[in-house]
């Protein structure tokens, strides 16, 4: 479940251009094309240190930067960018200004905030948490405490990390995946080595785009300033009959406006194909055949959930299971990984593996009431899905993290049926593991094709795990203090809908759900079945993207057609200055992604201090 973002590289003296579509957290392009060609193992210049006090001082600030801002971004839009380009970007604005930048150390950088970003990413998993708490008739009491939570995402990352390491030789160095994901973070990291005005000019790009994206956040509305500016634009511009009340329009928002520029043509329009059917069509038919009896987005959005989330889960098991060939391979070739004499020492990894498991298993016990069994089973059947994950992503680009957590629920519904602790604890788990897991091995990746030493990565992503764990903590409640959780206004965070949704629903059995959710739910899953096996066909540019088309349903209107008008702008751009575009589409797309987010997670900050006070 995992962002989108579209990284060019530029001409330079080591890389290929490439154009690339990438994603990091969630099934949002279930079609990608195939992997950029890139020269493998740049060598180090001999003496060259990458693991530098100066480089783990700086992955500590942007690791902070992006655990604390990449929340409300995936809270948002139910997905998150590319986070290790933009953490790439961080680096270099930061290590840039020295005159002895080098890639690699910024690759610790970036790995570094890949794993913040990866650990932050769990924040949906919180607000599912939340979303079930606040329906009063499921009876769900319990609610995560920022010290449980930060406990929690550090035990499971720690351990996701540690699992992982041993298997990078396995899949980069013998099996030689592609992890498109990773060459991107690589082609990123070498223009930014590059001599000349390039590097400088994509600074200034993405500089550039933080600076109006925080502008614009400041002055919107929903920004909840009282008179800190003397001009205020509204949150979104309404179109239509339905716009009031279903926030169908325009989102003034770059945050919106650059996620959609880094997305794939065929990715922005099946979300708004989505989002049309949606909140623009589905909502006086609702009302019709009464199945909800107003038309406000909170009350319709209980009901279209249902066919969204059908179409989401189905779609992703089916791509699952239809590379059973893959998952196969994975387990046949595990007993030839080995380990270089760059890796981390496997007995290391074996001793923090068993710690963490430990660890984590008293915690989940002792905090969130979590039998000891199955904790042991929740690991245990975690580890082949982190496998299978990081196969299919490595082939793919996919990484079907929320599809396996949905398969964890599943599995804890028969092993415990009617209970939702247990059923959120387990892919809780599942979810933190494999997250990081998907992280780390683009980020080896990375560090394959540029030379970087695998032992110093592991170290970058084991620093930042708690980190990111920590800001995500902290930062969590504050946004559900400051925009809310779900409801009419709130962060929407259709992942977490997802995720309560399906554990409210293998709790409480069919009769759970609203009126005539059910037939949706099932015309859902069968065109999310249809399109997925379309998409292997010579049909699959002419279908739109089962993922696309579920998570156009659950994001909000206004996002939606301010990220089509992103894709948009990203195609005339290309067409009418390709070269203008290769050098500073990305960066300042980025820049409208971060402008935002760090906007967005400073207001909560000052409301919570007492400097800024909520209209």
């Amino acid at each position: 479940m995992r962002g989108l973002i579209v990284v060019p590289g530029r001409p330079s003296e080591r890389a290929s251009v490439a154009s690339k579509r990438v994603q990091s957290y969630s099934p949002m392009s279930a079609a990608i094309e195939a992997a950029p060609t890139f020269a493998d193992a740049s060598p180090k210049p001999p003496g060259l240190r990458e693991f530098t006090p100066r480089a783990v001082i700086v992955s500590i600030l942007v690791s902070v930067v992006i655990g604390g801002s990449f929340p409300y971004v995936v809270l948002k839009l139910g997905f998150g960018p590319n986070i290790s380009v933009v953490s790439a970007f961080f680096g270099f604005l930061i290590l840039g200004a020295s005159r002895s930048y080098n890639r690699w150390e910024n690759n610790i950088v970036q790995s570094a905030g890949s794993a913040a970003g990866h650990t932050a990413f769990l924040c949906v998993l919180m607000a599912a948490f939340d979303m079930l708490h606040m329906d009063a008739a499921l009876g769900f009491n319990f609610q995560l405490q920022p010290m449980q939570a930060f406990l929690w995402l550090t035990t499971a990352g720690l351990l996701g990390v540690l699992l992982t390491a041993p298997m990078r030789r396995h899949f980069i160095v013998d099996e030689r995946l592609t992890f498109a994901d990773g060459v991107a973070a690589a082609e990123t990291l070498v223009v930014l080595d590059s001599k000349g005005p390039e590097a400088r000019m994509t600074a200034r790009s993405m500089g550039l785009g933080t600076v109006v994206s925080a502008l614009i956040m400041c002055v919107r509305e929903d920004a909840r300033l009282v008179g800190a500016v003397w001009y205020r634009i509204p949150e979104m511009l309404r179109m239509g009959p339905t716009g009031a009340s279903m926030g169908v329009g325009l989102a003034w928002s770059l945050l919106s406006l650059g996620s959609g520029m880094l997305l794939g043509v065929r990715v922005n329009l099946s979300m708004l194909i989505g989002a049309v059917l949606a909140w623009v069509i589905a909502p006086p038919l609702l009302l019709q055949h009464g199945w909800v009896d107003e038309m406000v987005r909170r009350k319709m959005l209980l009901w279209i959930m249902w066919p969204a989330t059908g179409m989401l889960v189905a779609g992703g098991l089916t791509a699952l299971f239809a590379r059973w060939g893959v998952m196969v391979k994975t387990f046949r070739n595990l007993s030839g990984a080995a380990t270089d004499a760059g890796d981390m020492p496997i007995r290391w990894v074996a001793a923090g593996a068993l710690a963490c498991s430990v660890a984590l298993t008293v915690f989940q016990h002792v905090a969130l009431g979590m039998p000891v069994w199955m904790t042991v089973v929740a690991i245990l059947v975690s580890v082949p899905l982190m496998l299978v994950c990081v196969r299919v992503l490595g082939e793919t680009n996919w990484g079907p993290v929320s599809v396996l957590s949905n398969m964890m629920q599943a599995l804890f519904g028969v092993l415990v049926p009617g209970q939702i602790m247990p059923n959120m604890v387990s892919s809780g788990v599942t979810g933190s593991i494999v997250s990081e897991a998907d992280g780390l091995m683009q980020s080896y990746k990375t560090g394959h094709l540029i030379g970087s030493t695998p032992r110093y990565l592991t170290y970058a992503q084991l620093i930042a795990v708690p980190i990111g764990a920590a800001c995500v903590s902290a930062v969590y409640p504050l946004l559900r203090a400051t925009y809310g959780i779900g409801g009419e206004h709130g962060l929407q965070s259709p992942i977490s809908q997802k995720w309560a949704g399906f554990a409210k629903l293998l709790s409480g059995g069919l009769a759970a759900l609203p009126p005539g959710a059910l037939a949706a739910l099932v015309v859902g899953v069968v065109f999310g079945v249809v399109l997925t096996l379309l998409e292997g066909t010579k049909w699959k540019s002419r279908v739109p993207s089962p993922a696309g088309l579920g998570i156009g349903m659950l994001v909000p209107a206004s996002a939606i057609v301010a990220m089509f008008l992103g894709g948009v702008t990203a195609v005339v751009w290309r067409r009418a200055n390709p070269r203008q575009a290769e050098r500073h589409l990305v960066p300042l797309a980025s820049g409208f992604i971060a402008g935002e987010a760090i906007i967005a997670v400073i207001i909560p900050v000052l409301v919570a201090i007492g400097l800024v006070h909520l209209r």
